[in-house]
């Protein structure tokens, strides 16, 4: 009984350091993410004025550098939620809450654009432009 008590701790032990190993990223992570959605952050700073760097950072932190499992399955880089008003696909995933709703795009480009219009028409977000 004793053995295999210490038997199933080591194995949670490991499936839990491989799981926390798994979601560490590294300097090239976080540089390759950056080359690969610059030009759209450029562009999404352009015509919302939202500095690119803001979005790169978010996108980086909310979705892992792209690696995490809603970036992955849904392309949503910046964790928006549903909401009411959100007319397009929709995915379930346990966040906050057990089966919260997340918004579903068709391409990342897509959730940057979301991600621009989200914060240029919540009121919640209004202040952030009054310091241009």
């Amino acid at each position: 009984m004793f053995m295999r008590m210490r038997i199933t701790f080591f194995c949670f032990f490991l499936l839990i350091t491989y799981s926390l190993s798994a979601q560490q990223l590294t300097n090239s992570d976080y540089a390759a993410y950056i080359k690969k959605y610059k030009s759209i952050a450029i562009r999404e700073m352009e015509l919302y004025k939202i500095p690119a760097s803001i979005t790169l950072a978010q996108g980086m932190i909310e979705s892992g550098c792209g690696k995490s499992v809603l970036a992955l399955d849904t392309k949503n880089h910046f964790g928006i939620k549903c909401q009411q008003d959100w007319p397009g696909e929709t995915y379930l995933y346990d966040d906050d809450r057990e089966k919260e709703c997340f918004r579903k795009y068709k391409s990342v480009d897509e959730s940057f654009r979301d991600h621009s219009i989200f914060l240029t028409t919540r009121k919640r977000y209004s202040a952030l432009f009054a310091l241009q």
